[in-house]
């Protein structure tokens, strides 16, 4: 079942143009990814959604609802964090989720939804005085303390330590195992890979490609990358030489093949045949920020639509 339907999206702040002609859909029980770099207009085409600006043209339809002309109604059913949320310093933890709790018909029950989220211990603590960590988990409280069927997130770990992001994914999935659909606007691409059934990739106001993070990755071909450290000098011509290999480079001490599919069988073959052993051998497969720089501009793009 599709539950954000967005249709030719276009919205002008004077003479810049932040989204142009965006469409794409969201299916129920998803987590679904807008990626793209800041000014990209990830931003301008989730505040559309959730009502907050109003399209120059095109249309968004929200659970078969107009974000504008039925926002009160969405309200209760799509949960919001958005990247520049704050709260006043001196409010508490229980009285944030208490006043936010107040704003629906059904709310959640708030001191589960903090125990859930490892905030119960900081219920009494005031918003000023909670890690950056803390704050996300706060405001990602904030967002489900409706029970929506939709949560809209955007750039939900910028500004955390690797732990506390990792955290925070774990949160985000099991989240969308209690059936939320989710909306996770983000610009880090291992955050996309790994919780996203779905991107949609925006540069300069435009989608430049929908499907999944593999998916995506694969559309570059099978080229690999095979680093490695020889155990005795390597000449580049014993791997150049091979019909499976296009490139051999050096960075310090390692060396870097890159290739197609069948290359390291045929670099190992070669290696063993003249004695050599590859230290920290490390085989890369095309990553979804692979696909990514090749879609805004860090090297020539395939047609990706």
């Amino acid at each position: 079942m599709t539950v954000i339907d967005v249709e030719h999206v276009h919205k002008r702040y004077g003479e810049k143009v932040a989204v142009d002609d965006v469409s794409f859909t969201v299916e129920e029980g998803e987590i679904f990814g807008i990626l793209g770099r800041n000014g990209a207009g990830k931003t301008t085409t989730v505040e559309c959604i959730v009502g907050l600006r109003r399209p120059d043209r095109g249309q968004v339809r929200v659970l078969e609802l107009d974000p504008r002309r039925d926002s009160r109604e969405l309200r209760q059913l799509v949960g919001v964090q958005l990247q520049e949320s704050e709260l006043p310093d001196k409010l508490t933890v229980a009285e944030a989720v208490g006043l936010y709790g107040s704003f629906y018909r059904t709310p959640a029950d708030g001191d589960a939804l903090l125990d859930i989220l490892g905030l119960a211990e900081q219920r009494n603590t005031r918003y000023r005085k909670l890690s950056g960590g803390q704050k996300q988990r706060l405001s990602i409280a904030l967002a489900l303390i409706g029970r929506p069927r939709i949560a809209v997130l955007d750039e939900l770990t910028t500004g955390l330590d690797p732990s506390a992001r990792r955290s925070t994914w774990a949160l985000i999935e099991d989240i969308r195992r209690q059936g939320v659909t989710i909306v996770l606007v983000t610009h880090f691409m291992d955050e996309a890979e790994r919780l996203c059934d779905r991107v949609a990739v925006i540069e300069a106001g435009r989608v430049a490609a929908i499907g999944s993070p593999a998916g995506l990755a694969s559309r570059l071909g099978g080229e690999q990358r095979i680093r490695f450290r020889p155990s005795r000098p390597l000449a580049d011509r014993l791997l150049t030489g091979l019909p499976e290999v296009t490139s051999v480079a050096r960075s310090g001490d390692t060396v870097v093949v890159t290739g197609a599919a069948d290359a390291l069988a045929a670099v190992t073959s070669a290696l063993a045949r003249d004695g050599i052993v590859a230290h920290g051998l490390r085989v890369d497969q095309p990553s979804l920020e692979d696909a990514f720089v090749a879609m805004t501009g860090g090297v020539p793009a395939p047609d990706w639509n």
